[in-house]
């Protein structure tokens, strides 16, 4: 009777080491654990502006005050996912994760109950720092517990989940808001947060960084001044001018914690992010592709849902179903760009994808009020491909050009480059669009009682909102409504296409052709 052939000791510890890594069930329920968790955190990024339009009536909210709403969330997780995934790395990845789950759970049933614009901003900060925590150990564990030769398609799937739950949070808020009001979105992510708990005891293994570093309190301060004052200037400098105390004051505290960062960063034997790790090119190129691609795709979400709701008319779960294109094109683009990078190289793969998401954008600038569905799916699924190719060699780009034993700085990177370009997409784009739509509004706004007016200036729900309730004398504003919110949207697209084919071509002369490897 033939007998299996006896396994060498070395071969007896590598796989002890490997069932250890990823627990009892194995590396697809790691995966399965970490991606709720990741859909978690991305979605509560999206979900929300399904109900821009509702909170603008409900909340007498401001452009403004809908870009704080949207973003709180999204600086919070930006400025704190370095510090935190670093004390992820130390006390174990799952130990944060979890108790990111209670604060962001708790912070989401308290927004439930906002009456007010500040309450809510508020509350999406700490919904953010919940997020922070649970962010950093999605990828790192994964990363950490995958061997090299399935990493690349760990990462992949991670990559994918991480654009198409974006979808996913918003086809739930729709759902919800058919038959429920805004405060459903948040009780529903409280429940969420539940389940991705549970999840992730049963499931995920408990990894840690075996050496790690002193924590590196100047750097996590200098990088979350940054972030913050950064999403403040743009927002506020369109809102105020750029010529403001505040906001010049505000790019000054920019500049000066950025160059801080760098400054000692360098210096620090341990540094939150060595600001060195921005020379190796494949770090360098995949950090940037990342940065611009979620730039365009959460800045877009922003305006262009409420396109779908404001201009066309359709209802919150229709809105969110006409974006579902770009989920159905990222995920198998996601899958498939390992084997493309193999045959075309990283270089290649990298610049297709920016340049096809610019493409994207600019396809979808060219709208106007009366063109309908299909011009605005032609840029969608443009767009999406970008995102499926550009999304998944990003972030192998920068896991690749780092050893298996720096896999939590490269989740951390990959995280916060995200994140910052998530706040900064959102501010910038709704900033533009915010400008040009109060520029752009018709002469008969000003005839309007002193209230009214001052509501249509405010968004263009609320002035749909006043126009429905002048009856058949509010055609003509509603028309002129439209027309300058498509007006914003175009001016905030063709602004962030314009930057991503500057990615694009950065990366087609700047890139490494192959992709890094690492150990």
């Amino acid at each position: 009777m033939p007998t299996a052939p006896l396994r060498k000791p070395d071969d007896q510890a590598e796989a002890a080491q490997e069932a250890v890594a990823t627990g009892r069930a194995g590396h697809h329920g790691v995966l399965f654990a970490m991606c709720l968790s990741l859909v978690l955190v991305v979605a509560s990024v999206s979900a929300l502006n399904l109900a821009l339009p509702d909170l603008a009536i409900d909340l007498s909210a401001t452009n403004s005050s809908l870009t704080w709403i949207a973003d709180g969330y999204t600086v919070a997780l930006a400025a704190l996912v370095l510090p935190l995934g670093a004390i992820g790395d130390r006390v174990r990845r799952r130990n944060v994760l979890l108790a990111g789950t209670v604060v962001f759970g708790a912070a989401s049933l308290a927004a439930s109950f906002a009456d007010s614009t500040t309450t809510l901003i508020v509350w999406r900060v700490v919904m953010g720092l919940g997020a922070a925590m649970i962010m950093p150990g999605t990828l790192s564990t994964i990363t950490a517990a995958f061997p090299p030769e399935q990493r690349a398609k760990g990462v992949a799937t991670w990559s994918g989940f991480a654009a198409a739950g974006a979808i996913i949070g918003m086809l739930a808020a729709g759902t919800l808001l058919e038959w429920y009001s805004w405060r459903s979105i948040f009780v529903t992510s409280a429940a969420a947060a539940l389940a991705a708990a549970v999840a992730a005891v049963v499931l995920a293994p408990d990894t840690k960084d075996e050496h790690p570093s002193p924590p590196d309190v100047s750097g996590a301060v200098c990088t979350a001044t940054g972030i913050g004052t950064l999403v403040f200037a743009i927002i506020e400098g369109n809102e105020q001018g750029w010529t403001e105390p505040a906001v010049i004051a505000a790019l000054v505290v920019t500049v000066l914690a950025f160059t801080a960062y760098a400054w000692l960063g360098l210096r620090n034997q341990h540094p939150l992010l060595d600001p060195a790790l921005f020379g190796i090119r494949g770090f360098r190129a995949g950090a940037i592709t990342v940065l611009v691609q979620f730039m365009a795709v959460f800045g877009f979400f922003f305006v262009g849902l409420q396109y779908l709701q404001l201009v066309l008319g359709y209802s919150p779960l229709k809105a969110a179903a006409a974006l579902v294109p770009v989920a159905v094109v990222v995920l198998p683009t996601s899958q498939a760009t390992p084997h493309l990078v193999r045959r075309v190289g990283m270089k290649g793969t990298m610049t297709a994808g920016l340049l096809l998401l610019s493409a994207g954008l600019f396809v979808i600038s060219r709208l106007d009020v009366d063109s309908g569905y299909l011009p605005f799916l032609a840029g969608l699924v443009l767009a999406g491909f970008g995102i499926g190719l550009s999304g998944s060699v990003g972030t192998a780009a920068i896991t690749g050009s780092l050893g298996r034993g720096q896999q939590g700085v490269a989740s951390a990177m990959n995280d916060t480059t995200r994140e910052v370009g998530s706040a900064v997409g959102i501010a910038l784009m709704g900033s533009i669009y915010g400008s040009h739509y109060r520029s752009n509004l018709p002469d008969s706004v000003d005839q309007l009682p002193a209230q009214a007016a001052e509501a249509a200036r405010d968004s263009a729900a609320a002035g749909l909102h006043v126009a429905d309730q002048l009856g058949a004398r509010g055609a003509v504003l509603a028309d002129g409504v439209k027309s300058a919110f498509v007006d914003g949207l175009s001016a905030s697209l063709i602004a962030v296409s314009v930057v991503v084919l500057a990615a694009a071509i950065g990366c087609l002369f700047r890139a490494p052709k192959a992709p890094p490897t690492s150990d």
